[in-house]
C-alpha cells in the first residue's frame, strides 16, 4: 500500500472534522462560532479532494452535503453578525 498526497489530504480533513467535533464536546467552541463551520467545511473539502482520486460515491455524497451544510451554517452566522452590527449602528 502506498500513501499518496490525496491520502494525506483526506486524513487532514478527517482530523479537522473530528477536532471540531471534539471542540464542541469539550465546550471550547459552539456551533454558533464561525470557526466551527469553517473547519468542518475545509475538512470535508479535503476529503472530497481525496475522493476524486479514489472515488467512493457514498462517501462523496456525505462529504458534499457536509460542505453544503457548513457553507449554510457559515453564511447564517455571518448574516446574523451583519444584522446585529447593523442594528447597533441605528
Amino acid at each position: 500500500m502506498t500513501y499518496s498526497w490525496h491520502d494525506l489530504l483526506g486524513n487532514v480533513g478527517v482530523l479537522l472534522i473530528l477536532g471540531s467535533y471534539y471542540w464542541i464536546q469539550s465546550g471550547r467552541t459552539s456551533v454558533a462560532d464561525l470557526s466551527y463551520s469553517v473547519v468542518n467545511g475545509v475538512g470535508a473539502t479535503l476529503i472530497l479532494i481525496s475522493l476524486l482520486k479514489d472515488f467512493n460515491l457514498s462517501a462523496f455524497v456525505v462529504e458534499a452535503v457536509w460542505v453544503a451544510v457548513s457553507v449554510f451554517g457559515a453564511a447564517r452566522i455571518l448574516l446574523a453578525k451583519r444584522k446585529a452590527s447593523g442594528n447597533q449602528c441605528s
